[in-house]
């Protein structure tokens, strides 16, 4: 199921960083939330596990819906050369079907953006820094395979809890449906996002964004069945007390 870092429970920040002059009304105000403790993925989910959960429960291929030229799968095989990079061209369920399978599940929102940047008010995983190269993949055009780089190789990227490829690479599936006006409502414990929608939220940003969009409060709205060769996603899991 690949390897995961526990983030310990208490409040964090979240949202546009205060006297920030930038981000979208949906992804404001700055509120404080508290969540209880969670395993997050270190790395996005990789082909190469995809093709376990293929193998063990004959789920269908990552495949982009309607251009073949955006998948790097060849004819529902995986070539050796993409196994270690991010999983593309899976929806919303694709995601929710392979996290269950791994004893897991996609994480709230909340939960992926504090374990994107810790309990810290800033506008980037590894602080304030604008982001360089040397920080992430991105502002890519689509190359195929190329456009991708392997999972956990950035380390001046990481967040303060060690989760690698939390901006750029690919774009995230986050449990949570999608409502513009949430920050207004949400509930300062455990918030898991509003009971119904039409549209699920992605988190991150993926190859092509431009630094704007890198900042890790960056919230997109997707309809959960699109298949998109930018996005892919991690898990995260419960943490089961007991001996």
């Amino acid at each position: 199921g690949g390897a995961m870092v526990l983030i310990p429970a208490g409040p964090f920040p979240m949202g546009v960083p205060r006297g920030a002059r930038d981000g979208g009304v949906d992804e404001r105000p700055n509120h404080v939330v508290e969540l209880d403790r969670y395993y997050l993925d270190k790395y996005e989910v990789t082909n190469g596990q995809y093709l376990e959960f293929m193998r063990v429960t004959g789920h269908r291929a990552p495949k982009h819906p309607s251009d073949s030229t955006k998948d790097i799968w060849v004819g529902g095989m995986m070539p050796e050369s993409i196994e270690k990079l991010p999983v593309i061209n899976v929806d919303w369920y694709d995601a929710k079907a392979y996290c269950a399978w791994a004893g897991k599940r996609l994480p709230t929102e909340a939960e992926w953006e504090k374990g994107a940047k810790g309990n810290n008010d800033w506008r980037f995983p590894w602080g304030d820094v604008e982001p360089t190269h040397k920080h992430l993949n991105f502002n890519q055009t689509w190359q195929g395979e190329k456009t991708l780089v392997p999972v956990g190789i950035y380390e001046a990227g990481k967040s303060p809890y060690g989760v690698y490829d939390v901006a750029g690479n690919v774009w995230e599936w986050v449990a949570d449906w999608y409502s513009a006006d949430y920050y207004n409502t949400s509930p300062r414990k455990n918030p898991k996002g509003p009971d119904k929608g039409t549209r699920r939220v992605l988190r991150s940003s993926g190859w092509q964004v431009e630094t704007p969009q890198v900042r890790i409060f960056t919230r997109i709205q997707s309809d959960p069945l699109n298949r998109d060769h930018s996005t892919g996603f991690r898990c995260a899991q419960d943490v089961t007390e007991g001996p």
